[in-house]
């Protein structure tokens, strides 16, 4: 069968593509396929076993809803955080299509609590320690799903697609895009399948960013090197940051460090949250956060990531790979597992013992972390970032640089391998449209869920 649009990546920017299509215009034909699990095939072992055994491909990254379906499952309102759609469409513009996917997040059954919007005096006070600490607060209105209410919700999104007339392939690794005569007209896939198309959207998330480069160089389709952001998740007592929880639940804080000038800023914020690990291709363990919104889950710590945003000039042209060699240096070190150290001896230049954790006021919510020295992992330009920006949050939130504070390494963000797209998305490939985390054009749910919104409205028009 050929296909009217065939859709590369069940994340975020994939699914609202395909909705939205869809929604408007029943009898168009649309595939979807992801190398992943469907939703409720999506599970995790070590959840109960407590140790990783290697699934292929991993659960938590892979699957419909991507990353997304086991994140916090926060949304960003506001235009200014999670990408770069402003940059290519428009500031109204990105802030109607978040409007649009919000409202269908809602419709799915999200919660209709908004952080970030009240609490005035507050929020005030809290910018003004900002300000007084040379710290931006970017003011974000949050809508927070929660963990398992982000499963249940795309799992509900799932299902009406697949009732919508939606062609769902998992289990299914696309290879390459077939391209003729300058048009993409299809793909072909690992297990030998080959599928065709009038418009082929790749909508892969960070998990896929590296393949994605990879597809890119081998087809000639036009890219340019974009940041790589690396850095720690910050474990502290839900107590240290209760007026940053309690008023935004998610602080975004940008600081430009005195010493480098480099941009840091605050990411994931997650209050009564725990630590968690993400695998990628490869085995690869990098660090991230969750937070659920059942009471029984929660914990009595909070947790974000500092990441330190880097930029790099010619001829260098593979920051995802500079971001996966320090995270495999960690790997390394820890057996393949997350490496903990607290602050103290993070400025001390001491490896962190099982003696000293033990003793610690805040108990580690990674059970499997292991106490060592993130010193032998980040270059010492990353190391001095990481302490200036710390030094400046305890200004806000005095704690946060506590002798206790725990860092988690190593964080990393692969999107940073930017695909060059128009106003339509569409690359340098006529008809191949590149949208979402992997492409470099979204870093997160809200923007990457517009993006899908975006493109389809497009090709809509076209059709």
């Amino acid at each position: 069968m050929k296909y009217d649009v065939i859709i590369v990546g069940a994340g975020p920017g994939g699914i609202f593509c395909a909705y939205e299509l869809v929604k408007n215009n029943k009898d168009l034909k649309v595939l979807l396929l992801e190398k992943g699990r469907s939703i409720e095939k999506r599970s995790c072992p070590k959840r109960k076993t407590g140790a990783c055994v290697n699934c292929k491909p991993c659960s938590i990254t892979t699957g419909f809803a991507g990353a997304g379906a086991f994140s916090d499952g926060k949304l960003s309102l506001s235009p200014d955080v999670g990408g770069n759609l402003p940059g290519i469409l428009g500031y109204e513009e990105t802030r109607r299509l978040i409007k649009k996917s919000d409202d269908v997040y809602l419709s799915f059954g999200a919660d209709s609590h908004v952080y970030g919007l009240d609490r005035a005096e507050e929020i005030r006070e809290i910018r003004r320690k900002a300000i007084i600490a040379n710290l931006k607060l970017v003011e974000c209105p949050i809508r927070h799903l929660g963990t398992e209410e982000g499963y249940r919700i795309y799992g509900l999104i799932q299902k009406h697609l697949e009732e919508s007339g939606v062609t769902m392939v998992f289990n299914t690794m696309v290879e390459d895009i077939i391209i003729e005569n300058g048009r993409a007209v299809g793909v072909t896939c690992s297990d030998g399948s080959q599928y065709t198309g009038d418009r082929i959207v790749c909508s892969v998330g960070r998990e896929g960013a590296d393949w994605f480069s990879g597809l890119c160089n081998r087809n000639g389709i036009e890219t340019t090197p974009g940041t790589v952001d690396i850095g720690v998740r910050v474990e502290v007592r839900n107590e240290v940051m209760q007026e940053l929880n309690d008023s935004l639940y998610e602080a975004k804080l940008i600081f430009h460090t005195p010493t480098f000038d480099d941009k840091v800023r605050t990411f994931c914020t997650n209050p009564s949250g725990e630590v968690a690990t993400e695998y990628y291709e490869g085995g690869l363990a990098v660090v991230n956060g969750h937070a659920y919104k059942s009471a029984e889950y929660r914990t009595d710590n909070t947790n974000f990531a500092i990441l330190v945003s880097k930029n790099f000039t010619k001829p260098f042209n593979t920051p995802i790979e500079y971001g996966k060699s320090i995270a495999r240096l960690s790997n390394m070190l820890c057996g393949g597992r997350i490496l903990v150290q607290t602050f103290g001896d993070f400025r001390r230049g001491r490896r962190t013992t099982d003696e000293r954790l033990c003793r610690n006021n805040i108990i580690p919510t990674l059970k499997d972390a292991v106490p060592g020295d993130l010193s032998l992992v980040f270059p010492h330009r990353i190391m001095v970032d990481i302490e200036e920006m710390l030094v400046a949050l305890d200004k806000v939130t005095p704690g946060i640089a506590s002798e206790e504070t725990l860092l988690y390494g190593v964080e990393v963000k692969f999107y940073s391998n930017r695909v060059v797209v128009g106003k339509d998305f569409q690359t340098s490939v006529e008809r191949l449209y590149a949208i979402g985390d992997g492409a470099g054009v979204t870093r997160g749910l809200q923007q990457a869920s517009a993006n899908g919104l975006s493109v389809a409205e497009t090709i809509l028009k076209e059709l």
